[in-house]
């Protein structure tokens, strides 16, 4: 999901629901700076610290938050399952290479 704000608009904060999402109307601040709305940032769960890819597309800004690989294994897309006992031996495998096969 992203927010989509139109390029240059000065006006006041305001937000309405429209269809499918939310809409907000901010405004722009000193050196072209604005405020994302709380609503809006948790609706996509960005929070402060985090980063976004900003994007300008046909006069419009598109703003889309960049998820860390916390975030990800948290709330991401599953693409497979991996048992304790492969994830074990791929560590075992992995701890080897570094160490040369040594136990103590």
């Amino acid at each position: 999901m992203s927010l989509t704000f139109l390029y240059g608009l000065s006006y006041s904060y305001t937000s309405e629901v429209f269809g499918a999402g939310l809409v907000f109307v901010v405004k722009v601040g000193r050196k072209r700076v604005i405020t994302i709305p709380k609503a809006a940032a948790e609706e996509v769960g960005l929070v402060e610290g985090g980063k976004v890819k900003i994007t300008v597309e046909g006069g419009r800004l598109i703003l889309e938050p960049i998820r860390d690989a916390i975030w990800l294994s948290m709330y991401g897309e599953k693409v497979a399952r991996v048992t304790l006992e492969e994830l074990k031996a791929v560590s075992i495998e992995e701890q080897e290479k570094y160490i040369g096969g040594r136990r103590t």
